[in-house]
């Protein structure tokens, strides 16, 4: 069964092709600057042994339709096709943000679940509606297919009533649904069982730490996720490439009050403009790690505020899970900054964390223990594969 797995972004598409049972993927690849004439598009052909061919080529891609295309000509034409036409997709599997409380497991995809998500779309203004986007060229691209949408949200649905509730009016709980979601299920719920495995121990009380342009945090005990640091919206928590993460919510009133502000410009303000961008104005950490190294301040400070707020929660979260296991770090920084993972450690050895130096400077493939030798809790970094864990779901929903 070939399971075709979309995470469609807003200027976005990443992908990966799945001949399963087997879990290497057949290829995978990523379609960049969608809009722009400089677009870009990766694409890697994987053979049995995993070895890779790799195609790399820039062009125009005015809109999601025209580079989803572009991939479908990839997977099936010249030498390195590994389809023979769209029709040999039987399932594509779609990210999908913002699930809400409605949606607790992966769902094939109906006109009820399209509703849904697009009723969803105040709440993940950045995401659902690129998700949703990507759905519908699918379903114009591989008409035969199953289309299947497993949600962010859902991982985190096993949180208690008194993790995801508000100190708000019960009302706006039962009526308007204003809680606590989170988000980076898959990329959550990914990793937490890699280590687990690891570990040994399936009732491991695991931090999951996931470090990308959007970070979050998670409390995981027996692969069920107890609290997360995103909340409503994928705003709240850390600090991360664009949005503020927490803050108080006086600030809003402030803004929208004395100072003016409309609500456009404060919700372009906390998720555009705001976290490390708004602190060294770089969104990008190796940007702002050049900027560091050259003794920039405000990159400095960027990153001390950056990491204290990782070692806040992993603090809060020890306590949520009464003890610690593993601390895992995840995504594109939290895998490959040495920098960011030694300053979320820094001083935590109350929980019994100590990290190696040396191994958490080594760059290497797959999953990579640095812990110090006497360290009670174990470090991890784990190359997280939401993909992979799309294509499970969708696999076992089927």
């Amino acid at each position: 069964m070939n399971i075709f797995v979309v995470n469609s972004g807003s200027s976005s598409i990443k992908y990966q092709l799945f001949r399963w049972p087997a879990e290497l993927p057949v290829c995978s690849g990523m379609v960049e600057r969608i809009g722009s004439a400089q677009a870009s598009i990766s694409h890697k052909v994987f053979d049995a042994r995993g070895q890779v061919a790799e195609q790399h080529q820039t062009q125009p891609i005015p809109d999601f339709e025209a580079g989803l295309r572009e991939v479908v000509r990839l997977l099936t034409a010249g030498p390195e096709a590994v389809i023979p036409e769209p029709g040999a997709i039987a399932v594509v599997g779609h990210r999908v943000v913002h699930g809400g409380a409605f949606f607790t497991a992966p769902a094939l995809i109906t006109a009820e679940v399209k509703a849904e998500i697009q009723r969803l779309f105040a709440l993940a203004p950045l995401h659902n509606p690129a998700n949703f986007q990507g759905i519908e060229v699918a379903e114009r691209l591989f008409p035969q297919a199953r289309q299947v949408a497993v949600f962010d949200t859902a991982f985190h649905q096993t949180l208690p009533e008194y993790a995801f509730r508000y100190a708000l009016p019960t009302a706006l709980y039962a009526e308007q649904r204003i809680r606590k979601y989170g988000f980076h299920g898959t990329s959550h719920q990914y990793v937490a069982a890699q280590a687990a495995a690891y570990l040994g121990q399936p009732d491991a009380r695991i931090i999951t730490i996931h470090l990308g342009n959007g970070c979050s945090m998670a409390a995981v005990r027996g692969g069920r996720s107890l609290d997360t640091s995103m909340g409503f919206s994928p705003l709240a928590g850390l600090v991360m490439g664009t949005r503020s993460g927490d803050l108080d919510p006086a600030v809003l009133l402030h803004l929208l009050g004395p100072l003016g502000y409309t609500t456009e410009q404060v919700n372009t303000l906390l998720n555009k403009e705001s976290g490390m961008l708004g602190l060294s104005g770089f969104s990008d950490m190796r940007d702002i790690t050049q900027a560091l190294n050259a003794g920039d301040a405000r990159a400095e400070l960027a990153y001390e505020i950056y990491a204290y707020r990782i070692r806040q929660y992993i603090g809060a979260y020890a306590a949520v899970l009464n003890g610690l296991d593993a601390i895992v770090f995840t995504a594109g920084v939290g895998e490959n900054d040495a920098l960011v993972r030694a300053r979320a450690c820094r001083d935590l050895s109350f929980f019994g964390l100590e990290l190696d130096e040396a191994k958490n400077q080594q760059r290497q493939p797959g999953m990579r223990d640095i812990s110090g030798p006497n360290s009670r809790a174990r470090i991890l970094v784990i190359p997280t594969n939401e993909e992979l864990e799309i294509a499970r779901q969708c696999a076992a929903l089927l």
